[in-house]
């Protein structure tokens, strides 16, 4: 798809874009190395937030709200919630330019209609839901532990349905001593229940995500739901085909008791970003700026559809029907549409030395090696 953007825009432009391809392991860490060389790229992809902060810092990257300031309908042209989790500090630096990507509670609708089950509209729902499935000797939900980012999802949703997205807010622009918040220890403390109840197995240590063990569990009917981003439709599609035409349903993740955050606001990775370097001056940085800005044109929008993606785009409704599945694509963007907010991963949100520990204190608390105390003093210490 981006090849035949690339291809589309050097039709309209005398300075050429060339597309420069590089594996997905250690992208990150090739960036950071050549940012601020005479190799670094014009333009580049990126996640936001924490991936860039960095590169903010020292001023590497464009800040383009005067450019949107010119182009209003640029600004315009997508979803509010998508175009401002890439911001940093309230400015703009970056322009959606792939799909969606929000969490998304899945359900195997044949395990859920041999139980005479309903997906769950609540708290109350959900753990009826555990107990129903552990009946049925089904694991309520596939997790795969082995991959601590799948166990992040969990964390992410809690923290916001308990205490609303500006707990993670503020952490972000106060600093680490800011976890200590009733809504993080609340979420911990709902995890260590959710593990003891049962709610994701035995044997969830064991299972990993990249090489599909959590998502083949779930399209066998060994787990009956999936906390997931929104590309398990794609590999559900890609490695269990009849699974994902038939058998794969979606939902919300419910409102918890008490709770104060709004159960429309969703987490996830909004989209990926096009940045364009600093160091890019005059008719090159012209050229940049438009390419950047193809992303906000419906034949983009439509390539992003026929690729299976739904588009970050405001206008992007009416074609949601040439998507191949057009009710989960509508449910997708719906869902992120009407969102107040949507938090983004917070291993992607919050800088790259982060990672690691944050990833590490998740899975102790999942496996039990820290409380909800100590998971909190881990966060803290990071």
């Amino acid at each position: 798809m981006q090849r035949e953007v690339v291809k589309r825009f050097n039709k309209t432009s005398d300075i050429k874009v060339k597309l420069t391809q590089v594996p997905g392991e250690g992208y990150s860490d090739k960036m950071r190395t050549s940012m601020g060389t005479p190799n670094a790229p014009d333009v580049f992809f990126n996640w936001g937030g924490g991936s860039i902060s960095d590169f903010v810092k020292k001023d590497m990257l464009l800040d383009l709200d005067p450019s949107m300031a010119k182009d209003p309908e640029l600004k315009k042209a997508f979803i509010p919630t998508i175009l401002d989790a890439g911001a940093i500090d309230g400015k703009h630096y970056g322009i959606p330019m792939r799909g969606m990507q929000p969490v998304i509670l899945f359900y195997n609708k044949d395990v859920f209609e041999k139980a005479g089950a309903q997906p769950p509209k609540s708290w109350d729902d959900l753990l009826t839901l555990i107990d129903t499935f552990k009946d049925k000797g089904v694991t309520p939900f596939a997790l795969a532990g082995t991959d601590a980012w799948t166990e992040l999802m969990w964390v992410e949703y809690l923290v916001d349905r308990y205490g609303g997205a500006g707990v993670f807010q503020k952490i972000q622009s106060q600093g680490m001593a800011a976890w200590d918040d009733p809504a993080v220890l609340k979420a911990a403390q709902t995890v260590r229940d959710l593990v003891g109840r049962g709610a994701f197995g035995k044997n969830y240590k064991s299972v990993n995500y990249t090489a599909d063990g959590a998502s083949t569990l779930f399209a066998k009917g060994k787990a009956a739901m999936h906390l997931m981003g929104s590309w398990e439709y794609a590999n559900q599609k890609a490695n269990q085909p009849a699974f994902a035409k038939s058998g794969l349903g979606w939902t919300t993740f419910p409102a918890v008791p008490g709770g104060s955050g709004d159960p429309k606001s969703v987490v996830g990775n909004p989209t990926n970003y096009w940045s364009v370097n600093a160091k890019v001056k005059g008719d090159k940085q012209k050229t940049a700026i438009e390419f950047v800005k193809f992303a906000a044109k419906q034949d983009y929008s439509k390539d992003l559809i026929a690729n299976g993606d739904v588009p970050t785009t405001s206008d992007a409704t009416s074609l949601l029907a040439e998507h191949e599945n057009p009710d989960y694509a509508r449910f997708q963007y719906d869902l992120v549409k009407q969102a107040p907010d949507f938090t983004l991963s917070w291993d992607q949100a919050l800088p790259a030395k982060y990672t690691p520990p944050l990833h590490t204190a998740v899975q102790k608390l999942f496996n039990g090696q820290l409380s909800p105390t100590g998971f909190i003093d881990a966060l803290k210490g990071m």
